[in-house]
């Protein structure tokens, strides 16, 4: 990749603003993604990927929630300017507002590896759904992808727990 890519975060950010997209991918190689992720408000799943990833919040904050080994949810707060590492294979749901952006940089997918989107119920914490993707070009938004088949179907939105049914955003 020559020239080496070069990026002036705030005119990405400036972008996403105004195209009202949620993702721009800035490289994708085969050890490398790097790509600038605007808030979903409406996010509330559990991504797993077999990669670490390493965010930095370029403006606003991030509640970053995920799983424990023992599966209990866990947040932590990541502030603006500040940076967090996220081992591979952990639950995590990163949410922050549409007007906060964060650079992830991570491992870029391998052939044929899967990446996994979990909802867990709000009333009693059983696993509601899971979407599985292999995600062979990041820029294909698979975070949408899983949002639009889980929303648009009541059954994977029903506990098989509890009964709750999550409503849609």
């Amino acid at each position: 990749m020559f020239p080496p890519p070069l990026v002036k975060l705030e005119e990405v950010t400036t972008r996403l603003r105004e195209t009202q997209k949620r993702v721009e991918v800035l490289w994708q190689e085969p050890e490398s993604l790097a790509f600038v992720a605007r808030g979903r408000e409406y996010r509330s799943e559990f991504h797993i990927n077999d990669s670490d990833e390493f965010t930095y919040m370029i403006r606003g904050s991030m509640n970053l929630h995920y799983r424990t080994p023992e599966g209990k949810e866990e947040v932590i707060v990541i502030p603006e300017g500040s940076v967090n590492f996220m081992p591979a294979g952990t639950p995590h749901s990163p949410r922050f507002p549409p007007d906060a952006f964060a650079l992830i940089v991570e491992r870029g997918r391998r052939q044929g590896e899967i990446d996994k989107f979990q909802w867990f119920c709000p009333k009693c914490d059983h696993l509601l759904h899971e979407e599985e993707f292999v995600v062979s070009d990041y820029r294909a938004d698979p975070v949408s992808q899983a949002y639009k088949n889980f929303f648009e179907s009541e059954k994977a939105r029903t506990c098989k727990a509890c009964g709750n049914l999550m409503p849609k955003p």
